[in-house]
């Protein structure tokens, strides 16, 4: 009796740490969306998975995949020519709250009515990603990034029952425009991102090509809805407010690249003219004028042709920015100018001609603030080419 007694106690307690078990494993799935920081690297927003257990004592985790490891070997050689692997990280929500309410960014939350399937489809997913073989992976800011990779996860979790829905009011626009919604109040790294991505981005984005940017994977996932796995339903069930700050007024900065590179071609003129009635030809212009574009056209040529950067590729600001101005400069600055400055001035001249037209048809788009620079490039090219014609 008193063996039976035993069992029957064991057999309880099996029984009630299974259901706590079981009970425990009941989870609340949710898109965490992280708004821009005053940094660039911070300035398109954020994603991430939170997954929190129910229970008073149940884990509540974040899953990153915007983290990288900076103790890798050639960290910045990676970095510049897009080699480096960015990975999945896990941390407790306290914390990563706690960074953002530091930097003061706003966070909201997306709670999702996924069923127990889909959810622990997606957990055993996530869990798998962080095992160190595959917890790294190849960086790509359009195509692969924190917030793909999150919308990606999702994909494969819930399957063809998550459909995205296109809203009415979906206007185009290409990936430049899309990055320069977020760039504006940063005018030199706006000048710097167009300088160095190419033509590849000056195509109309799809509205699922849309979602590398947090805000619009955000309104995506907003208008998504479940279907095929009993009644259609969205696929949000509830939206939070995290953290939420006082949006800032971010006025252009004075010495913004519009003003700057006026005043420069100002300056330039009125040095071009005073030549032209003096017969001189003011050479230090020109030695520091292409030699800065030459070093520019150094820094396109590389990021186009030896960096695995996708959206550097087919850059047609090198017409301009060149790297055989450097070579101009040599042959400038010497006391007998070389016969071949002449012809190579002349190509220089119809290069920013050329370069004019490829922005008029949209081919490429470039920074507007590069307008009085090609009025300079076509004005000293043409005022060189001239005067040392006729000497």
């Amino acid at each position: 009796m008193i063996l039976n007694n035993k069992k029957l106690v064991l057999t309880i307690f099996l029984i009630t740490s299974i259901l706590s078990s079981l009970s425990a494993q009941v989870y609340e799935v949710s898109l965490l969306t992280c708004d821009p920081g005053k940094e660039l690297y911070s300035s398109f927003g954020h994603s991430a998975i939170r997954v929190r257990q129910i229970g008073s004592t149940g884990q509540d985790l974040v899953f990153n995949f915007g983290t990288f490891d900076f103790d890798t070997p050639n960290f910045y050689g990676k970095f510049v020519t897009g080699k480096l692997n960015y990975m999945l990280s896990i941390t407790t929500y306290d914390r990563f709250i706690v960074e953002y309410d530091y930097y003061k960014r706003g966070v909201r939350e997306q709670v999702l009515d996924l069923n127990s399937e889909q959810k622990d489809f997606l957990i055993q997913h996530l869990n798998a990603l962080y095992d160190p073989a595959r917890r790294f992976y190849k960086y790509d800011f359009f195509f692969n990034n924190c917030a793909t990779k999150v919308r990606d996860a999702f994909e494969i979790a819930i399957g063809k029952s998550l459909v995205w829905n296109t809203p009415s009011d979906s206007s185009e626009k290409t990936f430049r425009n899309l990055i320069d919604e977020y760039v504006y109040p940063l005018p030199w790294a706006d000048l710097g991102i167009d300088l160095a991505l190419g033509a590849v981005i000056d195509r109309n984005a799809s509205d699922r090509e849309k979602q590398f940017l947090p805000d619009y994977m955000e309104k995506a996932f907003a208008n998504a809805t479940i279907e095929g796995d009993g009644p259609t339903r969205p696929l949000v069930m509830e939206s939070r407010v995290i953290l939420s700050y006082p949006e800032t007024e971010t006025g252009m900065e004075i010495m913004n690249p519009y003003l700057v590179l006026w005043v420069v071609a100002i300056v330039i003129g009125i040095f071009t003219f005073l030549g032209k009635k003096k017969q001189r030809l003011f050479k230090g212009i020109d030695l520091g004028l292409f030699s800065i574009l030459g070093l520019l056209g150094w820094v396109v040529f590389f990021l186009w042709f030896f960096t695995d950067h996708s959206a550097t590729q087919w850059n047609w600001n090198i017409l301009w920015a060149f790297p055989g101005h450097l070579a101009l400069v040599w042959g400038l600055a010497k006391k007998q100018t070389p016969s071949w400055v002449s012809s190579y001035l002349l190509a220089t001249l119809v290069g920013a001609v050329i370069a004019l037209v490829i922005w008029i048809t949209g081919i490429q788009s470039f920074h507007p603030s590069l307008v009085p620079l090609f009025l300079v490039i076509i004005l000293r090219s043409n005022f060189l080419y001239y005067q040392l014609a006729r000497r």
